[in-house]
């Protein structure tokens, strides 16, 4: 077939050879540019010769009762190689007004593209806003796609991701885990006018301009570090993301934690911010795990309880803060607590009322504040890898300046780029659509 022609590649080295004898090597940059540049179009070339040929065995390429078929219909598909253009066979079935491209079902076809080129697109997309996902894929592989190709790309596979996501089948485990983590998080994303019709936000007027993306991670521990500090599992998080009810996002978050071996851990943690619908999420959906305030915002919480009795930045302030931080950090809140109170109950009627209603958080949250017993447990008592994720998997994606979003576009980006930061596209992009399918007659 190519063989026996002069490819683009040995002319372009023959070309190179010149020109280097000549020039000399000041730079060879262009020696591998120009190289990949010719590859690339001795494998479109040889790519076309093999899917045109008219010998090989294409699945389902006969008609069926009632269909009609149309030889050699030309069309073009894009590769990593560049456009192909290629001719195949349609059939035609007029009753019930549908046809089929055998050819095109065989290659996995996604919008007009390859699925390993479709796979790079929905890879870049996920990295980076469409455009820079563009141009990354020209600068990096050579490969020419615009944005707007990305865009419709990621709104078909985004769905089928998502599913395939849902579907992983259960890790299987070796030993049951020591601890399992479940963590949770929400963070804003920024939406278009349509997307936030009848919800209140924070605006003066009291409209929104965000709608809150909820985040659950995932994740094991097995050691700790030579000081006692809990260690998280190398490459073990996990993320889910969602627009929908705590309540739904809960049961979805329960099958993820359940798929990474909860059933078998011989303890849950659940860790939050303080959020009241986490904790309601926690008691429908992980009553047996053992619950943890982020110990953070416990700090932030105390830290105005104390700025509430003591002016900030007095001596005072800081010997109180100082003291009952490490009541705090020993997990001793009863004594904080009953402290506290006889403080406030000395201030007259109206910042009494306001220091109360302070208290009533670590009041609400005793249990989940242990952070001396849960220290000595080795567990983490601070919920970082979620607060990260909503930066990362969340933030750097879809909150960049100018952005606006649909419900839609949003998700499918970021079910794409929750399984690609937690280490699952490869798979899922493998079982996104189904393993068979149908080309019997």
């Amino acid at each position: 077939m190519a063989t026996a022609l002069v490819t683009e590649a040995e002319q372009f080295l023959n070309l190179a050879r010149e020109r280097l004898s000549v020039q000399g090597w000041d730079s060879a940059e262009w020696v591998e540019m120009g190289l990949r540049e010719a590859l690339h179009k001795d494998g479109r070339r040889w790519l076309e010769g093999l899917l045109n040929d008219p010998s090989l065995p294409v699945p389902g390429d006969r008609s069926r009762a009632g269909e009609k078929c149309t030889r050699g219909v030309g069309c073009q598909v894009g590769s990593v190689f560049g456009p192909l253009s290629l001719r195949r066979n349609y059939y035609h079935r007029a009753a019930a007004g549908a046809g089929r491209y055998p050819l095109d079902e065989a290659l996995g076809l996604v919008e007009g593209c390859t699925p390993m080129l479709a796979r790079l697109m929905s890879r870049a997309a996920a990295q980076s806003g469409y455009q820079e996902a563009s141009e990354d894929l020209r600068v990096y592989g050579g490969i020419v796609v615009s944005g707007r190709q990305i865009h419709r790309l990621v709104q078909v596979t985004g769905p089928q991701i998502e599913r395939a996501q849902a579907q992983a089948p259960a890790v299987e485990l070796a030993a049951p885990l020591p601890v399992l983590y479940v963590s949770v998080d929400g963070t804003g994303a920024p939406m278009v006018a349509e997307a936030l019709v009848g919800r209140t936000g924070k605006q003066p007027d009291g409209s929104a301009k965000t709608r809150e993306v909820k985040l659950g991670c995932v994740f094991t521990q097995h050691v700790l570090d030579e000081e006692g500090r809990p260690v998280r599992d190398p490459a073990s998080t996990t993320y889910l993301c969602g627009l929908e009810t705590a309540a739904d996002f809960g049961t979805r978050l329960r099958q993820e934690a359940l798929r990474r071996g909860m059933g078998q851990s011989r303890r849950t943690v659940l860790l939050g911010d303080g959020a009241a619908w986490i904790w309601e999420l926690g008691r429908v959906n992980f009553a047996h795990a053992l619950e943890i305030l982020d110990y953070y915002y416990g700090r932030e919480h105390l830290t105005d309880l104390v700025h509430g009795l003591e002016a900030q930045g007095t001596a005072s302030a800081q010997r109180l803060m100082d003291r009952w931080e490490s009541w705090l950090w020993a997990g001793e809140i009863e004594r904080l607590i009953q402290t506290a109170q006889r403080r406030v109950q000395s201030l007259s009627p109206s910042p009494r009322a306001e220091r109360e209603n302070e208290l009533k958080y670590f009041e609400k949250n005793c249990q989940r504040m242990r952070y001396g017993e849960f220290r000595k447990l080795g567990l983490f008592i601070g919920s970082g890898v979620v607060e990260a994720g909503c930066k990362t998997v969340i933030g750097r994606r879809v909150k960049q300046s100018g952005m606006k979003w649909t419900e839609p576009g949003l998700l499918n980006v970021l079910h794409t780029r929750c399984t690609l930061l937690g280490g699952q596209f490869d798979d899922c992009w493998a079982r996104r659509t189904p393993a068979h399918l149908d080309f019997a007659a």
